[in-house]
């Protein structure tokens, strides 16, 4: 696509979007009484402003039922999580049961982990990205001290060569091949959350089965981001959050991906609940789990109702649009803003991008490097009406979402930056 550094350009391309009319279906945030431009998706996404009537159904439904809306009205609690199955493993490249939605990340990685991380004489090693999500780096640290080894030497953490600052896929699948005698579990982000680099998901599944590996992602930063195939990529699972790119709201629930040759074997070990128990007989509370077919046999207990429906309303969005149409518009959105970041001609001793420059192997965040008072140009940004993450110690993520931003929102954006580094 041919760029250029106008209002005009922008605001020709947001009369040329097909989807331009999504941003009307959300709310935007207030600062000094005008909408802000909201470029933090990749942290909390914004509110469906059709989120409340979900809600409100699924209240009215306790008023009216109580304990018999687990069987009646038209949106029954027993079954609620297949309402979501279909459209989820469409976010996700997956057939409906190898989804469902449950718990929250954390929960579900370390459920995840308990039956996909299974040590076993020298196999017991771990490769993950460094630098990982916290949550993911407890997770690990937590789950090999369980099973008796130091995290220091059960996990194999991957750094960029010297002088870069994102992993080469060739060094992911070395790493893989060198360590195939010894190697377990393949775990990490599909798109790190820090540099934004999204992951070769599909030839580090390959070379994790190919070194004798399971292999799973937590895909809190590729969710409703990018488009996947973790069913024909052939992971063994996966999670995710929904309150980032899926807008499903603060502490939203979460999703789990599990390959049918895993969620369709009985006997995998994993942590049983009385909400993955085989339906047709769950009430008759006998000793002996029988899990369910698909990833739904992974669940502990009954569905989380309330924010359940607020993630039914926000996957209903991402249905009409198509994740593979919002994909495409993110390229353009997230292209345009290392155009114009480009145009600055900012020296790199002061602002450099860290996220890679192919599209395909990023999503819609740019980090951005700031090498001098980061903090001081993160609050410039925001005092100007611009919502940006900022982490430590100097990076100011910047994330551009199909859903509700726009090319105006991006040059707007870069016409600030610009003015906020002339003058610091």
């Amino acid at each position: 696509m041919n760029y250029q550094n106008s209002l005009a350009f922008a605001q020709q391309q947001d009369q040329l979007d097909p989807l331009q009319h999504y941003k009307s279906r959300f709310y935007a945030p207030q600062l000094k009484g005008q909408d802000a431009i909201y470029f933090c998706g990749n942290s909390l996404g914004l509110q469906p402003k059709s989120a409340q009537a979900y809600l409100d159904h699924e209240m009215q439904n306790w008023a009216d039922f109580a304990v018999e809306g687990h069987f009646k009205g038209d949106t029954p609690w027993f079954s609620y999580h297949e309402l979501l199955a279909a459209a989820t493993a469409r976010v996700v490249g997956a057939n409906p049961a190898e989804v469902v939605v449950m718990n929250q990340l954390t929960v579900n990685l370390h459920l995840m982990l308990v039956s996909f991380y299974r040590p076993q004489g020298k196999r017991y090693k771990i490769i993950t990205e460094g630098g990982a999500f916290p949550s993911d780096q407890y997770a690990l640290e937590s789950q090999t001290r369980f099973h008796g080894y130091n995290p220091d030497d059960a996990i194999i953490e991957l750094f960029p060569r010297e002088g870069e600052h994102t992993l080469r896929t060739e060094d992911i699948i070395q790493s893989i091949n060198s360590h195939a005698d010894e190697l377990a579990l393949v775990m990490m982000g599909g798109i790190n959350y820090y540099t934004g680099q999204l992951f070769d998901m599909a030839a580090i599944t390959a070379a994790g089965h190919a070194a004798g590996a399971l292999v799973g992602f937590d895909l809190a930063h590729a969710a409703g981001n990018v488009v996947m195939q973790l069913h024909q990529w052939e992971v063994d699972f996966a999670v995710w959050c929904s309150y980032k790119y899926l807008n499903s709201g603060p502490g939203g629930t979460s999703g789990v991906f599990v390959h049918e040759r895993h969620g369709n074997n009985p006997d995998i070990p994993r942590f049983a609940g009385w909400w993955g128990h085989d339906a047709s007989v769950r009430f008759q509370m006998k000793k002996g789990f029988i899990p369910m077919p698909g990833a739904a046999g992974w669940q502990l207990s009954n569905a989380q109702i309330l924010p359940m429906a607020v993630h039914r309303a926000s996957l209903e969005l991402f249905d009409e649009a198509g994740i593979a149409n919002l994909r495409q518009k993110s390229e353009k959105l997230t292209g345009f803003l290392e155009f114009l970041i480009d145009d600055l001609q900012v020296n790199k001793n002061t602002l450099e991008v860290i996220t890679p420059r192919d599209p395909a192997a990023r999503g819609c965040q740019l980090s951005m490097l700031v090498k001098q008072n980061a903090r001081l140009l993160f609050d410039k940004l925001t005092e100007a009406g611009i919502i940006v993450d900022f982490r430590e110690p100097n990076v100011i993520r910047v994330a551009p979402t199909p859903l509700y931003n726009t090319f105006e929102e991006v040059f707007r954006f870069a016409e600030v930056l610009r003015q906020c580094l002339t003058t610091r």
